[in-house]
């Protein structure tokens, strides 16, 4: 028997990926400082690797750092495009064909990611094979796909607003304690056990995860039977009924429905623009003069920033009892925001952990801007809706992290950390955007209090979502 569960699909992926993610520009790091530089990379037992660094060391950390967010950037370019391209055709497919698609393939791809780096390692092949791996990798999808699929699969379930809500929000909390976890083993387990030990233990729970994904998490979304006249046309047409699916968003409502669905769309892509625009560029200037973290620090602070989900789903869940959702995200777009502009004059170790303090309400915006867009459209286009989300969550994230790694390049060496001001600034951009979804439901009607105001019902015993 089955399992209506995508929670363990979630926390195993973000555990699994989280022990490579904050390995991945360290290793890339180190093997640019050493083609640099013909020395071999410092390391040492103190905390920052600053005191261990002679001067001619010192005069190498420019250079390496815009190597290394060069390489961030071509990396991120070769596979946006597919990986935007197979989200946005399989999470609207999910509509007629099964939600599981858009779990299973995903995980697919991140299984063949690891297993690239582990191989990449171990031989200690050419460094840009990992471009290689991250392309093939991104033709079966990526994050954006997976959580598109977990997203349409809740919204499946749950009838209920506010029960949504909070299960959404309970997915960004399970990425945020699991990925918490690995970031904090991640250090020791480098200094222990070098690079290769890590990739190995992600592969097998990657490997893991998608063994429950096939064989174990039930469909919500059953396929029909095609008719003997209908085999041939949907066989020549796929694409079209997947942009027919995405139309039906915008072709089925009214003016006052098709202008909320897009203005929270922009919201959320804007929100997601600044906020990993920002955070994309926080390992490398933890990494630059004059913090120097060494890896035990990065550890420390990836696995602090993740406590920030597990804040703001308790955020969610105690103010949607009381505030209305444009509020809730109102109040998450000022903490990423007041944690950006501390991150600009954070220059010592103590400094730099207290960033996250302010930003411990920063993933608010997110799942309750998921719960409004679902509450705008049918039931039957969850799918179609969830892929534009995915798709927009994708885009913004790759072309900030795309753009941010450019800037860092060009403002290393004068103002580091203008990226994070630059971040800070553009959170001004989804506040305009919330003020416009107010004033287009300002009229009160029932479908736009729906959308606004953060739903006070709970759901029956029987509900499959509970």
């Amino acid at each position: 028997m089955g399992l209506y569960l995508v929670e363990p699909i979630v926390a195993i992926y973000a555990f699994a990926s989280f022990l490579v993610f904050p390995l991945v520009q360290q290793y890339v790091y180190r093997r640019l400082w050493e083609e640099i530089t013909n020395t071999t990379y410092p390391v040492a037992d103190q905390t920052s690797r600053c005191a261990a660094n002679s001067s001619n060391h010192s005069s190498y950390h420019e250079e390496v750092q815009k190597a290394a967010s060069l390489f961030s950037l071509y990396s991120e370019l070769f596979s946006m495009i597919p990986s935007l391209i197979v989200t946005l055709m399989l999470v609207a497919y999910s509509d007629h064909r099964g939600r599981k698609i858009t779990i299973i393939l995903p995980l697919v791809g991140a299984l063949i990611y690891t297993a690239s780096f582990l191989a990449i390692s171990f031989f200690e092949l050419n460094l840009y094979l990992l471009i290689v791996s991250n392309f093939v990798s991104s033709l079966f999808g990526g994050v954006g796909t997976l959580l598109g699929g977990c997203f349409s699969y809740i919204a499946d379930l749950c009838e209920d607003g506010k029960s949504r809500t909070l299960r959404m929000a309970g997915i960004d909390m399970v990425i945020g304690l699991l990925s918490g976890v690995a970031s904090l083993s991640t250090g020791y387990f480098l200094r222990a056990a070098g690079f290769n030990w890590p990739f190995l233990t992600s592969a097998l729970f990657q490997c893991a995860n998608l063994l429950y994904a096939i064989f174990v998490l039930e469909e919500t979304v059953m396929p029909p039977d095609p008719q003997p006249d209908q085999e041939n046309s949907q066989s020549r047409w796929p694409m079209l009924k997947l942009v027919y699916g995405v139309y039906q968003l915008f072709a089925t409502g009214g003016q006052r429905k098709n202008t909320l669905l897009v203005l929270l769309l922009l919201t959320f892509a804007t929100y997601c623009f600044a906020n990993m625009g920002g955070l994309s560029m926080v390992t490398l200037y933890e990494l630059n003069e004059p913090l120097c973290w060494s890896e035990i620090l990065i550890g420390y602070g990836s696995a602090l920033s993740t406590v920030v989900f597990l804040t703001s789903f308790v955020g969610v869940t105690l103010l949607s009892r009381c505030l209305p959702n444009a509020a809730i995200v109102l109040i998450g777009l000022l903490s990423v925001m007041s944690g950006l502009v501390m991150a600009v004059f954070a220059k010592t170790t103590l400094m730099m952990f207290l960033v996250r303090i302010p930003m411990l309400l920063a993933i608010m915006p997110a799942p309750v801007l998921r719960s409004m867009l679902s509450k705008v459209v049918l039931k039957s286009e969850q799918g179609a809706l969830f892929a534009c989300v995915a798709f927009l969550e994708s885009l913004s994230s790759n072309v900030a992290f795309a753009v941010f790694s450019s800037l860092y390049a060009a403002t290393v060496a004068w103002f580091p950390g203008f990226c994070f001001l630059l971040a800070a600034g553009l959170c001004l951009i989804p506040m305009a955007l919330l003020g416009a979804v107010g004033f287009v439901g300002s009229d009160k009607s029932e479908e736009a209090e729906a959308i606004l105001s953060a739903e006070e019902t709970y759901p029956q015993d029987d509900d499959p979502c509970i």
